[in-house]
């Protein structure tokens, strides 16, 4: 990971020499930055519990990197992997006049039991049962999220209605069309054919290449017990939340191989 960041400032370093004859476009730096990711040597990802718990610390991990402010609205991390095609992506989208921004990647335990028990302080007014599903609508429980993989991201707008006319319809409907040539596909879609768990989230986006693998190893090596040390934990098995929530994915993205 540190050649990685060293071969990229010299890139930068180049391109700032040439500044006083030439103004870079945002369009070069993105297209330096995909090549500098893709001559690296692709790493051998471990899966192991701690990651797919989220029981990690990504910001130290050599397999992840800092997203640029360019792509996202705060500071985010990605598995490098996932990044460089996202950069792909992005740059494919850009051409096309649609531009695509992260509002929301990779998610520690810690990070993640925030949200949830945020939201169970919230809905206080409900019995312990009720509560969890309610939260369980849009935010996952700590050690069942896919955003503790560093393969999951969020575009552009947390609002499903907001990609339903407009801006939004046209970044959605870019999307459906070409995010699966890059390896993403949307894993919350409609219910309507009996999948489970979540509801619909449109700008949930799943790099399938390597999520695929983590789910494997999540359902081979992960049980009930393993999702716990946050408020309303004992929930889990009443919800089926590895059975419906954690598995509760597309046909397609089930599919994926």
């Amino acid at each position: 990971m540190k050649s990685l960041f060293v071969t990229f400032s010299i890139v930068l370093a180049l391109f700032s020499c040439n500044e006083k004859d030439k103004k870079i476009s945002s369009t070069e730096l993105i297209t330096a930055q995909i090549d500098t990711l893709k001559t690296s040597e692709a790493p051998s990802i471990p899966i192991t519990k701690a990651l797919v718990l989220g029981k990690f610390d990504y910001k130290t991990d050599s397999t992840f990197s800092k997203v640029s402010a360019q792509h996202s609205a705060k500071t985010l991390y990605l598995n490098k992997t996932v990044y460089a095609s996202f950069l792909d992506m992005y740059n494919a989208a850009e051409k096309d006049g649609v531009v695509l921004r992260i509002l929301s990647g990779t998610r520690n335990f810690d990070e993640q039991k925030a949200i949830w028990e945020r939201k169970w302080n919230t809905y206080s007014n409900l019995e312990p049962l009720k509560r969890a599903h309610k939260i369980l609508e849009y935010s996952s429980m700590p050690s069942s999220s896919r955003h503790h993989w560093g393969t999951d991201l969020d575009l552009n707008s947390l609002s499903n209605s907001y990609f339903s006319s407009g801006e939004g319809k046209s970044i959605y409907d870019w999307l459906n069309a070409n995010a699966h040539n890059f390896g993403f596909y949307q894993v919350y879609t409609t219910k309507e054919n009996g999948r489970t768990g979540y509801n619909l989230e449109k700008w949930h986006w799943s790099y399938l290449p390597l999520a695929h693998h983590y789910l494997e190893f999540y359902n081979s090596n992960i049980t009930i017990e393993d999702i716990s040390d946050f408020k309303g934990f004992e929930t889990a098995k009443e919800l089926h939340i590895i059975e419906d929530y954690v598995n509760g994915i597309s046909k397609g993205a089930k599919d994926y191989n």
